[in-house]
């Protein structure tokens, strides 16, 4: 009986095998002739994982595999890419076709400019340098500094491998092109946000020189706005407690530098209250209208499914804080109507940025800067996996479904913010913080995909 191999694991099942065979060789010596001159033809990149296990490409990543196709790699003894002498099997080098790996300290923008971008070859008696772009991992975002700023205003994007940014494209196909500034070390750029952007939001787009990359569907997502103290969303209150922000506490002066404010928005601590005082609750509170009027699942659902994992759901607000904020004093995020203050369990979050790594650390913002807090960081939620329509369901069965923030000013275990066990605790003070909030929204989290080939 004969059996016929199929072409599509001709390659994965070729590669695998000189890996194996490899192994029995560790020299990285060719023969011992002078060799003769050497040219490139092709480039393939070799990925078992991939539909197109050997495909031909322009580039190539750190730590990725190419199959260099071309003549006179017999008698070849260095191969340097970028400048960077690396290593390779001469089992896998025969005169026409060879096997490299891109190492992982292969150097990159630190590369020398005259070899940037290179593969050099040399043999006893003849060298030759084969242009061929090199690109560091794949690029991330992991934070952008304001998600629903104003037109014509500066952000941040923040992440790893942000290199030689030349376009952002923002929600609506908005391309900036100018103007954009990235750091060196591909950390973070900045860019100024033109106007026209979608309300409908999403993820903004990022074309580096280590390839293209997309942020969390959360820019300017504007249909998830839950309060914004200018007509999206109704302030809720009642009663006369000294903690209730009322309407007439809301503030409209233009404040912040670079990100300003928009519009109404809410001081944690109204100028009515000269101080909070130590080892005190629910020092403020701000609530939206609640029962008859939010309707989450209305809302919300027709852009972020019930069936969303909650660590793909996040709850973000602007906050502003211009004087330094230490060691004392956190919001708690509440789902619903129905806690006392003090809690650090249930359907609920303290915000706590003041202690950084364990440590009392003072903080400020020059602007107003987006908070983004994961739905599964609320205590009633982190230990298990849920889905978005859990939250729901509790908002509804909720005897009051107003959701809000607390200021409050008791004494902090560090063993509550981290989760880990610590005898450290934040003895609370009076505190004369200024924190503001605006613009409370629940945004999707989830991050399209970007593929160096799409097929």
């Amino acid at each position: 009986m004969k059996y016929i191999l199929n072409k599509k694991y001709w390659a994965p099942i070729a590669i695998l095998s000189m890996m194996v065979f490899g192994m029995l060789f560790t020299s990285c010596d060719n023969d011992d002739s002078e060799g003769g001159a050497i040219t490139i033809t092709k480039v393939f990149l070799e990925d078992i994982n991939s539909s197109v296990p050997d495909r031909e490409v322009s580039f190539a990543r750190l730590g990725q595999t190419l199959r260099i196709e071309g003549s006179g790699f017999s008698g070849l003894k260095k191969v340097y890419i970028n400048g960077y002498s690396t290593y390779f099997n001469v089992v896998f080098v025969s005169d026409n076709s060879m096997l490299v790996t891109v190492s992982a300290d292969t150097p990159i923008l630190e590369a020398d400019p005259s070899v940037r971008n290179t593969i050099r070859f040399a043999n006893n008696s003849h060298d030759f340098t084969f242009s061929f772009e090199i690109r560091a991992g794949q690029p991330a975002i992991s934070a952008i500094s304001n998600t629903m700023p104003n037109p014509g205003e500066t952000i941040t994007v923040t992440g790893t491998g942000l290199t030689e940014v030349s376009k952002v494209v923002f929600p609506g196909n908005v391309e900036v092109t100018s103007g954009i500034t990235s750091d060196e070390d591909g950390e973070s750029f900045t860019v100024v946000v033109p106007s026209g952007i979608s309300d409908l939001g999403g993820s903004i787009f990022a074309e580096t020189s280590n390839g293209g990359v997309y942020s969390p569907a959360y820019f300017n997502f504007k249909k998830g706005l839950l309060l914004n103290f200018d007509g999206q969303g109704q302030h809720g209150y009642w009663g006369s407690a000294t903690s209730m922000i009322q309407p007439a506490d809301l503030e409209s002066a233009t404040i912040g530098t670079g990100n300003t404010s928009q519009g109404k928005y809410a001081p944690n601590r109204p100028e009515r209250v000269a101080s909070f005082d130590a080892a005190k609750n629910r020092c403020s509170e701000v609530w939206t209208a609640g029962n008859g009027v939010d309707n989450w699942r209305a809302q919300l659902t027709p852009y972020i499914p019930a069936t969303t994992p909650l660590d793909k759901v996040a709850f973000q607000f602007d906050i502003y804080v211009p004087d330094t904020w230490k060691d004392s004093g956190f919001l708690k995020i509440c789902m619903i109507n129905n806690f006392n203050g003090g809690e650090w369990a249930g359907a609920c979050y303290n915000y706590v940025p003041w202690i950084i790594d364990g440590k009392s650390v003072g903080v400020s913002t020059t602007g107003w800067t987006t908070v983004t807090i994961p739905l599964n960081k609320f205590y009633a939620w982190s230990k298990e996996a849920f889905t978005f329509e859990t939250v729901l369901a509790y908002r509804e069965a909720a005897t009051y479904q107003n959701f809000g923030i607390y200021f409050e000013n008791s004494d902090v275990k560090l063993s509550n913010v981290t989760g880990s066990a610590s005898e450290v605790e934040f003895a609370s003070k009076a505190t004369t913080v200024k924190v503001y909030t605006d613009n409370w929204r629940i945004v999707p989290l989830d991050t399209p995909v970007y593929n160096d080939f799409p097929n």
